[in-house]
């Protein structure tokens, strides 16, 4: 493959696995609440989380700069049907702070916030924001696991691209590609689950996970491009195929239907 050729590739490959990375994070169920209302004549900005470390309150921030505006939050349980308590808002500067209670690995809770100035009312977000606590990662575990992960989809990507081309350096590009997914996905994947929630696996067959479960799939993907390669029969489809699936897989919101704690009838750990 020419120098250019090869340029080509590879940048074409780091822009769609960029563009698959920021996709994944802004639609994922973890990403921020954000939005923006207006309150006696204000313009009031706002950013809640949806994802917090257990073993510390979850602070609730919400830039209001009018003296007169108060507010709560609103929140309980998730899933569940208790009514919602009542957290007072105190001003910090231009700030309306309160803090969620702490949860238990992979328990949730969802809130929102009403805001009050004179005889106006606003609630934000216009559907209560779910958070979901975690368990802290050590950096030695999560920040290879990451990085495996983001080259895994690099070298995916190239391979799809080179076997589209007819370059033979397509298979050496998926074999690279399934060790990486194997090895951020299948061996790091559920030491960073089990830090977070609790439990190594929570996909098929024990549970619905589906960060768990396009993994296995990404990776079985790419073990069957990488068998049809070796054997020389139908290499180039194989390998397009399991670029296509890994990126079809990874678009999907990293932790959906992930770990959640079973509240009733009792506490029993994380279900998928």
């Amino acid at each position: 493959m020419s120098a250019a050729r090869l340029s080509v590739v590879w940048t074409l490959a780091l822009a769609v696995t960029l563009a698959s990375a920021v996709w994944q994070r802004r639609t994922g169920p973890s990403y921020p609440a954000r939005g923006a209302v207006t309150l006696g004549g204000e313009r009031i900005e706002y950013r809640l989380a949806r994802s917090h470390v257990t073993g510390s309150d979850q602070p609730v921030r919400v830039a209001a700069g009018g003296t007169e505006t108060t507010g709560e939050v609103l929140w309980r349980h998730f899933p569940g049907t208790e009514p919602f308590a009542e957290l007072a808002m105190r001003r910090e500067g231009g700030e309306l702070v309160a803090a969620l209670p702490s949860q238990p690995p992979a328990g949730k809770l969802e809130y929102r916030v009403r805001l009050r100035a004179g005889a106006e009312e606003v609630l934000l977000p216009p559907e209560p924001a779910v958070t979901r606590f975690r368990g802290a990662v050590p950096a030695a575990v999560l920040v290879p696991h990451i990085g495996a992960m983001f080259l895994g989809m690099l070298f995916s990507n190239a391979a799809g691209l080179s076997a589209v081309l007819a370059r033979p350096r397509a298979a050496r590009q998926g074999s690279v590609a399934l060790a990486l997914l194997a090895v951020g996905g299948l061996l790091l994947g559920p030491v960073v689950q089990k830090y977070a929630f609790g439990a190594f696996w929570t996909g098929f067959p024990y549970g619905t996970d589906l960060t768990d479960n396009k993994t296995a799939l990404a990776v079985l993907a790419w073990g069957v491009a990488v068998v049809a390669a070796a054997r020389g029969r139908w290499a180039r489809a194989a390998i397009v195929a399991a670029a296509l699936v890994t990126l079809v897989v990874f678009a999907v919101p990293h932790s959906l239907f992930g770990s959640e704690l079973r509240r009733e009838p009792a506490s029993a750990g994380p279900a998928g």
